[in-house]
């Protein structure tokens, strides 16, 4: 395993914090996983989700700085088998803490160390394939530490299920105190994301805002492609199936409910809101009107096997795990462009405010602007907008998921003022 010092290095385009060198035809492509400045890793997609999905979460108690950089530190750069085994042994130790706490009567601390071990577990499913055991095994460590946590909140965090398609919707609400009804965010992810994300990305802020928070994993999200449920171009459908189970809470306030989607969430909340005008209110962040169009700007559209024979092991399955989650043979990431054909949503159907949220760095992307232009000036209400995030915040990258206090001002402020 590789220490500390194998990671230091020397001032250039790749020490950490420096700018990375821009891609030669970066406007014309969108590289989701592509980062404002570097992290700790070389391997780009592994420092991607180390400064994004693992530091980014800090804020909302989903890590600890210090155990985040000693389980870096003991990485191999670009291995993934060594990300996998420091995330769970680390997983580990936090249960283990958060069950001592629990038994002696201190519920915080419970609380807080479950937390972390389930967003733990969650990282360390990051580039493991489908087809190993211990995806199934560690996807049910992560439900279950989170239920453990769950009734340590006043008011409780509460897991549900949603039936749809033969199965379930798998998902998290918590209510605002006191008397109802709230406000309430539904939180909706993208491509990449287990419910269990979305809690860690903005529901504190939700809460300290007096929002009922709610998400669930949607087809090719979380453990559902194990079910046969891959991403699908009508996600409005079971969108609309856990709308229906949401809006029959009596803490909810239907005239106060709106959908904020992230990442391929871009498009499934705004087509939700396209299809159901029960969402008062819809941001994103950042638009896809049109995922076929996007795909194709991606590095994967242009792919060979050339290209992946080269990849680290960590990039590869990654990727792999994408295809697998959009029904795509896990050798063909260049068909995910193909799996999106028709998936899109139409601004000028969107009958609510709507808000764009996008990063700088992601905002580069000309397919980008395009999509948000579009998007904008096809939106009808007179309470539209758009913020693009800047870098010298370190609000860059795709999603901004490092800084999320920033997201949630800018989403808050907004949605305030429109759900009066």
């Amino acid at each position: 395993m590789a220490g500390v010092a194998a990671h230091a290095a020397p001032p250039g385009p790749n020490a950490p914090g420096a700018p990375i060198a821009p891609i030669a035809d970066a406007a014309t492509k969108f590289d989701a996983h592509a980062t404002a400045f570097h992290y700790f890793f070389t391997e780009g997609d592994m420092d991607f989700h180390f400064g994004n999905l693992v530091l980014g979460s800090a804020v909302n108690g989903g890590v600890e700085i210090g155990e985040a950089f000693y389980a870096a530190s003991h990485i191999a750069d670009g291995d993934a088998a060594s990300w996998q085994t420091q995330w769970a042994e680390l997983a580990g130790r936090l249960a283990a803490r958060g069950d001592a706490s629990l038994a002696a009567g201190h519920k915080v601390s419970a609380r807080e160390q479950y937390l972390r071990a389930a967003y733990a577990w969650r990282i360390s499913l990051v580039s493991m394939l489908p087809d190993n055991p211990g995806f199934k095994e560690r996807g049910a460590r992560v439900r279950e530490l989170m239920r453990k946590a769950g009734p340590l909140f006043d008011p409780p965090l509460d897991y549900f299920e949603v039936p749809f398609a033969g199965t379930v919707l798998p998902g998290y609400f918590r209510a605002v105190p006191g008397p109802g009804p709230h406000k309430t965010l539904f939180m909706i992810g993208g491509g990449e994301t287990f419910a269990e994300d979305l809690y860690f990305y903005i529901a504190p802020q939700a809460f300290a805002r007096g929002y009922n928070f709610v998400t669930v994993d949607l087809p090719g999200q979380g453990l559902m492609p194990l079910e046969g449920q891959v991403f699908r171009t009508d996600t409005y459908v079971p969108l609309k199936a856990a709308t229906d189970a949401i809006l029959a809470r009596p803490e909810v306030d239907p005239a106060r409910f709106a959908a904020y989607g992230i990442s391929g969430g871009g498009l499934f909340a705004p087509q939700a809101a396209q299809h159901d005008l029960r969402i008062r209110a819809v941001a994103m962040n950042s638009a896809v009107v049109d995922a076929h169009a996007l795909f194709s700007t991606m590095p994967a559209a242009k792919t060979t096997a050339q290209d992946m024979a080269s990849w680290s092991s960590f990039h590869s399955g990654v990727v792999q795990s994408i295809c697998w989650r959009y029904g795509v043979a896990m050798d063909n990431p260049a068909g995910l462009v193909a799996a999106n054909a028709g998936n899109a949503f139409d601004p000028a159907k969107i009958a609510v405010p709507a808000l764009i949220i996008v990063g700088e760095g992601e905002y580069a992307s000309q397919e980008v602007q395009r999509q948000q232009k579009i998007a904008l000036d096809g939106f009808p209400h007179p309470a539209k907008k758009m913020v693009v995030t800047p870098a010298d915040e370190g609000a860059s990258n795709h999603c901004i998921m490092e800084n999320r206090s920033l997201v949630g001002v800018v989403l808050f402020d907004w949605l305030d003022a429109v759900l009066k």
